[in-house]
């Protein structure tokens, strides 16, 4: 039996677990506290910083048990059957694979139904830029004026591909790209509860390869996990990383400096010769010292 992958392992389930986005996870528990949800969310953002999971503490947080400042709980039954994918009442949709505006009509139809056990019966359209103009337009009116008992949650990597229409009837969040030292801090949480110990450098190593993406580096350690014994070095990070030593990046940088073509050619070789040497990766160890 496979594994549980360690993202999905640490996802946060309430928004004090919840590293990061501390401007969308402030609005929006006032919204709850005050009771002021609104009725269509888009979320907006790169990659793995938490767009999905802020789209699941919400629909917790609108049918939590528990009282308005301790929602979500993830203590009680709603919260639970969220958690754990039980919940009838919470429709994830991804809408690369459902982007005709027969899925957008198949919405439109169900959502007029009251939900079964929640009080809030909610959509969560992921990478809803995938949509087509057909379905886009054939949600319009929903979104505008959705029964009481329903609210949407659009999450996009793409936010300039979101038609105006769409955007004008949406509360907007924008997601920020975490900073190296909030990724490195909590992979060395993780790594602790998991029984791994970091060598000196490794969580802010691949904190830099994320390039600000929570998930990626979660699955970065998980991938590095899989082959350590209870301890990960530098040198094993780096290795699979692609990555390349700091004293050949010193050493190039020097001879960038003194403008000595024939060791800059020799470490660039060096470093193609460990394997690492795509100058990309070259380039943005590089500049490092400069941001």
């Amino acid at each position: 039996m496979a594994s549980e992958a360690l993202y999905r392992k640490w996802r946060s389930q309430t928004f004090d677990e919840l590293v990061g986005q501390e401007h969308v996870v402030q609005t929006l528990r006032h919204a709850i506290q005050t009771g002021r949800i609104g009725h269509a969310y888009l979320f907006t953002g790169p990659r793995g910083v938490g767009k999905t999971t802020m789209a699941r503490l919400l629909a917790k947080a609108v049918n939590c048990e528990a009282p308005l400042e301790q929602r979500p709980c993830d203590q009680c039954s709603m919260c639970r059957a969220i958690s754990e994918g039980r919940a009838v009442d919470i429709i994830e949709m991804d809408a690369a694979s459902h982007t005709s505006v027969d899925d957008a009509r198949e919405i439109i139809e169900r959502v007029q139904f009251r939900p079964t056990l929640a009080r809030t019966k909610v959509y969560v359209i992921d990478e809803v830029h995938m949509l087509s103009t057909a379905a886009f337009n054939a949600l319009l009116k929903t979104l505008e004026e959705p029964p009481a008992h329903a609210l949407f949650i659009l999450a996009t990597t793409e936010v300039h591909k979101i038609p105006e229409t769409i955007l004008s009837r949406c509360q907007r969040f924008t997601f920020t790209r975490h900073s190296v030292s909030n990724i490195a801090a909590h992979l060395d949480h993780i790594a602790t509860t998991e029984g791994l110990a970091l060598e000196a450098g490794v969580a802010d190593r691949i904190a830099r390869a994320a390039t600000g993406s929570m998930r990626d580096a979660i699955s970065i350690l998980d991938q590095l996990m899989a082959g350590s014994d209870g301890m990960l070095s530098l040198a094993q990070t780096q290795e699979l990383l692609g990555a390349t030593d700091s004293g050949k990046v010193a050493a190039l940088l020097d001879a960038l400096i003194n403008t000595d073509l024939q060791t800059v050619l020799q470490v660039v070789n060096a470093v193609a010769d460990e394997g690492a040497g795509i100058p990309p990766e070259i380039l943005e160890q590089v500049m490092e010292p400069f941001f």
